[in-house]
């Protein structure tokens, strides 16, 4: 069994829309799912803000390379097109991290693959992750670089204040739970 964070995110078309569709179909293995939150897009290119949220889901029958599909495929569902690194993109799905529940607890994934990274290279740098991420799991923890695992709260606490303040919660809703 594994459980695994989303991060997911649209600047382009209906942006809401694109989340809800993501929230439609991991329904059933929706464990949580943050608020929407407006953010401003991260690396430079420019473009609208993104509308973001965070979502933790389970899945006895998937591994994390079946989760990254699963994303891949919803991206494709909304038509995203990859033309320029961080550019705009109608869906974003980032597995953030994953874990394998066992018997004896909860391991956290680990991999070095170009493919599939986790946990996720950049989120420890990203307040548009780590934001809403904290409001479903606040006392998640988050290893860094093969360190020692840190706090939401503490990563948080080194990135630059402007770019947490820019991560803005909205009233829009997902629809999850009904």
């Amino acid at each position: 069994m594994s459980r695994v964070v989303l991060s997911i995110g649209s600047n382009l078309g209906d942006r809401l829309a694109h989340l809800r569709g993501v929230i439609e179909v991991l329904r059933p293995r929706l464990l949580a799912v943050s608020s929407v939150y407006s953010t401003p897009p991260w690396g430079g290119v420019p473009q609208q803000d993104y509308l973001n949220a965070v979502l933790v889901a389970e899945d006895p029958e998937l591994e994390p390379s079946d989760w990254l599909r699963v994303g891949q495929e919803l991206e494709q569902a909304a038509e995203r097109v990859r033309e320029v690194r961080w550019g705009a993109r109608t869906l974003d799905v980032d597995i953030v991290w994953a874990a394998q529940r066992r018997r004896d607890g909860e391991v956290p994934c680990r991999s070095a693959d170009p493919i599939l990274t986790l946990p996720h290279p950049q989120a420890h740098n990203r307040a548009f992750v780590l934001v809403p991420w904290l409001e479903v799991e606040p006392d998640a923890v988050l290893e860094v670089s093969a360190g020692a695992p840190q706090s939401l709260r503490e990563l948080l606490g080194v990135l630059d204040a402007a770019e947490v303040e820019g991560v803005r919660r909205t009233e829009l809703a997902l629809g999850w739970p009904v």
